[in-house]
C-alpha cells in the first residue's frame, strides 16, 4: 500500500470518527429540545431526524468500505511477505534499526 492510500485511509478513519461525534451531538440536541413546542421546532426536529437517519446509513457504508480496504491491505501485505520472506525480514530489520537510532537520539 502506498503512502497516498495510507494517508487517505487515515483521513477516512478520522472523518468517520468525526461524523460519529456530530451524529451523537445532534441526537443529544434533539433529546434536549424534545420538550420544546411549536410548529417550526417540530418541523426542524423532523428534518434533523431524517438527516440523522441518512447520515447513519452513509456512516455505516463508509465504515464497511474502510474495513474492506483494510482487509485488502492486510491480505496484500500477507501475500507479499509469503512471496518475499527475506525481503520482508530485511525491511523489518531496517525499520527497527532506523527506529532504534531515532529513539536513542532523544
Amino acid at each position: 500500500m502506498n503512502t497516498q492510500s495510507a494517508s487517505n485511509d487515515v483521513s477516512k478513519e478520522k472523518l468517520v470518527a468525526d461524523l460519529k461525534v456530530v451524529v451523537a451531538d445532534a441526537e443529544e440536541l434533539l433529546r434536549a429540545t424534545a420538550s420544546q413546542a411549536g410548529e417550526k421546532v417540530s418541523a426542524a426536529r423532523e428534518r434533523i431526524q431524517a438527516s440523522l437517519a441518512t447520515a447513519k446509513v452513509k456512516l455505516g457504508d463508509a465504515e464497511r468500505a474502510l474495513l474492506e480496504k483494510t482487509k485488502q491491505a492486510a491480505k496484500a501485505t500477507d501475500d507479499y511477505v509469503r512471496e518475499n520472506p527475506w525481503q520482508a525480514v530485511g525491511i523489518a530489520a531496517m525499520s527497527g534499526l532506523v527506529l532504534g537510532i531515532l529513539i536513542s537520539r532523544r
